[in-house]
């Protein structure tokens, strides 16, 4: 190993391998570039994913804020359609999502002759859909992050794999073990494994961060959830 390193070094320093992206993709053969591409595509993905995401998140979060009090003003002077036109007029809010189909399912029944509990129940399961709903609309994509967050850098190992593999080919070939008899190989190793890590490594940490806000926002929407159901029991009580 230790003798592997100081060959790495001296051919790096002798300039037997390029330091720039363009002598190290001219060096490489054939399978270390298939990597390269497979992983520019993975790259190419995630990043899609993430600015997607965040995008998302960011006008969840925004409208969210907006949304809220303006819904627990018309709930509160008993505004029920103002209260849905205000969710309708805010569709990229998660809270606004599920709060408007208990709304809407509520609404629908309040003129009828069903039994309170019955009313409730019933908006109760049409809040727990919208939530089911939403948070599956919120993880788009976040999966196919961690897949390649774990994949990525074994990708890039098989690349090395087949640099180091490489490297011995030409030694055996050339009868010499000199540089230019590695140049090649280790091209292939460095620029796979630099690139495998790349890619994994932001995917992973976006992964771990778009979960967290999921999770923020799984809270928010069972606390908005939670609360429209105490205030049906209470409007529908005060009609008793």
């Amino acid at each position: 190993m230790l003798f592997n390193l100081n060959l790495l070094l001296v051919t790096l320093l002798q300039g037997e391998v390029g330091f720039d992206i363009r002598s190290m993709w001219a060096q490489s053969g054939p399978a270390a570039k298939t990597v390269i591409i497979i992983l520019a595509i993975m790259s190419a993905w995630s990043i899609g994913v993430m600015i997607d995401r965040l995008l998302a998140y960011s006008a969840a979060r925004k409208q969210s804020r907006e949304f809220a009090p303006l819904v627990a003003g018309c709930l509160k002077e008993g505004k029920i359609d103002e209260a849905i036109n205000v969710s309708e007029q805010n569709r990229k809010s998660h809270l606004a999502k599920v709060v408007v189909a208990g709304l809407q399912e509520f609404q629908a029944h309040q003129a009828s002759t069903e039994i309170p509990g019955e009313v409730v129940e019933a908006s109760k399961r049409a809040l727990e859909r919208a939530t089911a709903i939403t948070n599956a609309e919120l993880k788009r994509g976040i999966s196919g992050l961690a897949t390649i967050g774990s994949t990525a850098p074994f990708v890039g190992l098989f690349g090395t794999v087949v640099g180091i593999i490489n490297a011995f080919q030409g030694m055996s070939t050339e009868k010499s073990a000199g540089l230019s008899a590695v140049a090649g190989g280790i091209s292939e190793a460095l620029i796979t494994t630099a690139f495998g890590l790349f890619v994994a490594v932001p995917a992973v940490w976006m992964y771990n961060y778009f979960n967290s806000k999921i999770e923020s926002f799984g809270v928010e929407m069972n606390n908005s959830s939670s609360e429209l159901i105490d205030y049906f029991l209470k409007r529908r009580g005060s009609r008793k």
